[in-house]
């Protein structure tokens, strides 16, 4: 076993499941060392609903990622999304006994603590509760009150919810695939690190990730998470709608929606045809792409008019909550033709497509650096912000036997506890509680 700085990044999603092997370089880039695919055959809409099937598929993602990296995978940072994710607002304050001590970080905690007891709905717990601002005495708009004096300390805070059989399904996957869960994190927290710059995040951005199954909206200002929503529809949608509309098979309405495939009908002139092989010996069938970008644009936009309400319920058109830096695109659905034109003709915001490589190494393959694997490269990145984890060099039997006496424990990197630390640390107390 060597000590290496190695992490790998697991995101478990609707259409494919990916492992991505990676440490970071001398010029503190991601280096990605191995990177395993499988498609992803147990989940349907970000929730696991074949425990036996998604083993399997987490299994042929992990060693896919062993082969292509040489390294023994033991450990892994996992991602968490699905429908059942839900966030809410909430403010709560505290009376403190002794107003003259300043606060402390038991203040702050016990309000927090204070947070958790809020009732929810069968079956839901909260998962976490991420502080926003801080209110002491009445003064508002405080980011730190450590150190400060004051009777009454008061907080909004964003508080996640799930569904606790959902997240401890994802753990029973990991434990049954051999590996062993060193943290999970929020997937659009994930996509955010990846793709979203600080200055975006201080000046106001909406992070849409179009995946498989689901579309997840993350929303930042100030520098700070104030929104999240997961909208149960994603590309996998659409390719149902165009093999529906089009009578065509599942994978032939695939490859129709990423080669021809537009969000825009105008584009295509009523002459412009593609022949679509028939099955078992059938004559061809003809299929109009003005027809094809129609069912296209027809879904697309019921998915962007549902992500633009939560944006305007989130107060988007209140001066102080205005989102300068616009709308960010990542995820395989990002890659639909003209649908950055679309999502600024219908939201009315400045957008572009979120792309991971400004923090990827200048020699990573260029299929990871799309915004297909934002989540995965999100992940990674937040597996190695967390320290060194478990793994070990694949060597043959006769190297491993002459090392079996010299292993070594590997490295931990104690890091002070960011929010996503923290994150998952209350994660995996209820997985270890299943």
């Amino acid at each position: 076993m060597e000590n290496t700085n190695i992490s790998v990044g697991l995101d478990i999603g609707t259409t494919k499941i990916v492992a991505l092997v990676g440490n970071k370089n001398e010029f503190n880039k991601v280096e990605i060392l191995g990177v395993g695919k499988s498609k992803s055959l147990g989940v349907h809409r970000g929730v696991v609903n074949n425990i036996t099937q998604t083993i399997q598929s987490i299994r042929q993602a992990v060693d896919d990622a062993k082969l292509n990296s040489g390294y023994d995978i033991t450990d892994v940072v996992v991602g968490i999304a699905g429908q059942h994710i839900r966030s809410i607002q909430h403010s709560d304050y505290i009376t403190r006994e002794y107003p003259e001590k300043v606060i402390n970080e038991d203040d702050i905690q016990l309000l927090i603590q204070q947070v958790y007891k809020l009732v929810m709905l069968p079956g839901e717990e909260i998962i976490h509760v991420l502080p926003q601002e801080y209110k002491v005495d009445g003064q508002g708009e405080i980011m730190e009150p450590v150190g400060m004096h004051g009777g009454r300390l008061e907080a909004n805070f964003h508080v996640v919810v799930g569904q606790v059989s959902s997240i401890k399904n994802i753990g029973r996957c990991i434990k049954s695939a051999g590996l062993n869960m060193a943290n999970i994190t929020l997937e659009p927290l994930a996509s955010s690190e990846a793709v979203l710059s600080f200055e975006e995040k201080e000046a106001g951005v909406a992070l849409i990730d179009i995946g498989g199954g689901t579309t997840d909206l993350a929303i930042f200002k100030d520098g700070i998470i104030r929104h999240t929503a997961v909208i149960p529809f994603g590309g996998n949608v659409i390719t149902e709608d165009i093999k529906e509309g089009c009578s065509i098979i599942e994978k032939q309405a695939e490859l129709l929606k990423i080669k021809f495939g537009s969000a825009w009908p105008g584009e295509n002139r009523d002459t412009e045809i593609v022949s679509i092989p028939g099955l078992r010996g059938r004559d061809p069938k003809e299929i109009s792409l003005k027809t094809l970008s129609k069912i296209i644009n027809a879904r697309v936009v019921e998915i962007i008019e549902q992500v633009y309400l939560e944006i305007k319920n989130y107060g988007h058109n209140e001066q102080k909550k205005k989102l300068i830096a616009g709308i960010v695109l990542t995820g395989g659905g990002s890659q639909l033709k003209h649908l950055k034109q679309l999502v600024e003709y219908i939201t009315g915001m400045d957008t572009r497509v979120g792309y991971p490589s400004e923090h990827l190494a200048g020699d990573t393959q260029e299929s990871v650096s799309s915004p297909l694997f934002a989540t995965s490269v999100g992940l990674l990145m937040s597996a190695l912000e967390g320290g060194k984890i478990d793994v070990g060099v694949i060597e043959s039997e006769e190297k491993q036997e002459h090392k079996k006496d010299n292993e070594l424990d590997t490295e931990v990197t104690i890091k002070r506890k960011s929010i996503l630390d923290r994150f998952g640390e209350k994660l995996k107390e209820f997985l270890d509680n299943a």
